[in-house]
């Protein structure tokens, strides 16, 4: 898309017993080259953003809202998955340390994988869309106006069950896996409520 700055990857959303919910996103194709960040939320509502370089702490923090950002190493490695998954995400950084087992596909997966790619992916469908997923997905937006002056779409491609997760925040025990309730506040829209990894295209575009 013209003007728009396009990140293609894979969002995983869990929730955990202790209340704390992290979102983890891998971006092997960007304007800054593979990364991968984290947004965390905290039983009590503090909102940390977890960055490895100062220009995605920059886009990231002024494109969403929170109340601490930590500019610090962060790395994602996938491994073949294990009996009863398709593959483990191993996600490092000095604050967080996530592991995640990759189920199968949901049906709004298949039916994403339906969609031709370029269709899927493309702000336009994105807009058609999001009155879908307001109501079928609770707190999830395809398209929305974020801060900045900037609008985003979401094309997401694929979505997968998160069957497992253990890991720590700041040295705490996140406890066990748990539904992403209640839903994030980092923007104008949250990962789906059950723990997921999304295969999508994020369009950023300036407005004005």
């Amino acid at each position: 898309m013209s003007g728009g700055r396009r990140f293609r990857g894979r969002i995983a959303g869990v929730g955990s017993s202790s209340g704390v919910r992290v979102v983890v996103g891998w971006w092997p194709e960007s304007p800054f080259g593979e990364f991968a960040d984290a947004m965390v939320e905290t039983a009590s509502g503090h909102r940390v953003l977890l960055a490895p370089t100062d220009e995605v702490a920059d886009l990231v923090s002024t494109t969403y809202t929170f109340d601490e950002v930590r500019l610090e190493p962060f790395a994602v490695t996938a491994a073949a998955g294990t009996a009863g998954s398709s593959g483990r995400w191993a996600v490092r950084s000095p604050s967080l340390t996530l592991d995640l087992d990759v189920g199968g596909r949901t049906l709004l997966g298949a039916l994403l994988r339906g969609v031709p790619r370029p269709l899927a992916e493309s702000p336009v469908f994105a807009t058609l869309a999001d009155p879908v997923a307001r109501v079928v997905l609770r707190g999830v937006r395809t398209r929305g106006v974020a801060r900045a002056g900037r609008r985003e779409y979401y094309g997401a491609t694929d979505v997968r069950s998160v069957s497992w997760a253990a890991g720590r925040f700041d040295g705490v025990e996140l406890g066990r896996l748990a539904p992403v309730e209640p839903p994030c506040r980092f923007g104008f829209s949250s990962t789906p409520r059950r723990p997921s990894v999304t295969s999508v295209t994020t369009t950023i575009t300036d407005l004005g």
